[in-house]
């Protein structure tokens, strides 16, 4: 049951994909409109596998790299959905529903498989950590993307071509509304996974620092997006500058994730 419900979730996820990608080729925010309720309804499904798959392994939906991806792909969709209720910005699913349906895809590969769960992480702060931290990393993902659309969509007026392309896309004022709050969020839900993990290294190792490559990484990560929320929040930072910011510090996640996984030794082998 669990594998079919993710097979239907990872199919809307790819038809929400088809059909964002048609709204901007045949220029119809109808087709947009369509589509986000296609990628509301993988939501759905996605969120009860999850909730299933919890009740089955009796572990959080975070026990390993996989199952992170599912959680972090679940957690974009389901917070770009809820952004729809305060601005119009359905064209911006044509990079949210394509970043979800491939991360889908990445978590498919040990679908319905038994989970090899660390013992480290059977405890309650270990979820909480984990969770937190990767919704916060969900959050600035959608913050890239909405920098992403943003400067599309400034380059486009920049160069006058608003009657053709531009006329559909989100307005700069909702993209940079979506790209402030989901920094300021993460950044929130970042602080607070971080500080469950403290909690949980003093309870499993007797410190709350290690000098572990993927704690230093992270550490760094969060001084980074402290830096863009003091320039948003007392500079008063906002457009394309916040935008290019928050595209530059996402990729700094990036490339921190993939040097670190690849080639330093880590005890978060679970990430």
């Amino acid at each position: 049951m669990n594998t079919f419900l993710f097979g239907i979730a990872l199919f809307f996820y790819f038809m929400s994909t088809v059909g964002h990608i048609a709204s901007l080729v045949i220029r119809r925010v109808t087709m947009a409109k369509i589509s986000m309720w296609i990628l509301f309804s993988a939501f759905c499904a996605h969120s009860i596998y999850i909730v299933l798959r919890w009740a089955e392994t009796g572990y959080g939906p975070v026990a390993n790299t996989y199952e992170s991806l599912s959680f972090v792909a679940w957690s974009i969709a389901g917070t770009y959905l809820v952004f729809q209720t305060m601005t119009k910005t359905r064209v911006l699913g044509v990079f949210v529903s394509p970043l979800a349906f491939i991360m889908a895809v990445g978590a498919s590969v040990t679908l319905g498989g038994d989970i090899a769960m660390p013992e480290v992480l059977k405890g309650s702060w270990a979820l909480i950590h984990v969770m937190l931290s990767l919704m916060g990393e969900a959050l600035f993902a959608l913050a890239f993307l909405a920098g992403l659309m943003y400067l599309l969509q400034d380059s486009l007026i920049r160069k006058k071509r608003v009657y053709s392309f531009s006329r559909i896309l989100p307005s700069l004022r909702d993209l940079d509304r979506i790209n402030n709050i989901s920094i300021l969020w993460g950044f929130f839900l970042l602080t607070f996974g971080i500080i469950a993990g403290s909690v949980w290294a003093r309870t499993v190792w007797g410190s709350q620092w290690h000098w572990d490559p993927k704690l230093i990484s992270t550490v760094f990560v969060w001084i980074v997006y402290a830096l863009l929320v003091h320039q948003r929040i007392a500079i008063g930072w906002k457009g394309r500058k916040a935008a290019v910011l928050s595209i530059a510090a996402f990729i700094i996640i990036l490339v921190t994730f993939i040097g670190v996984n690849t080639f330093c030794v880590t005890v978060h082998t679970f990430m």
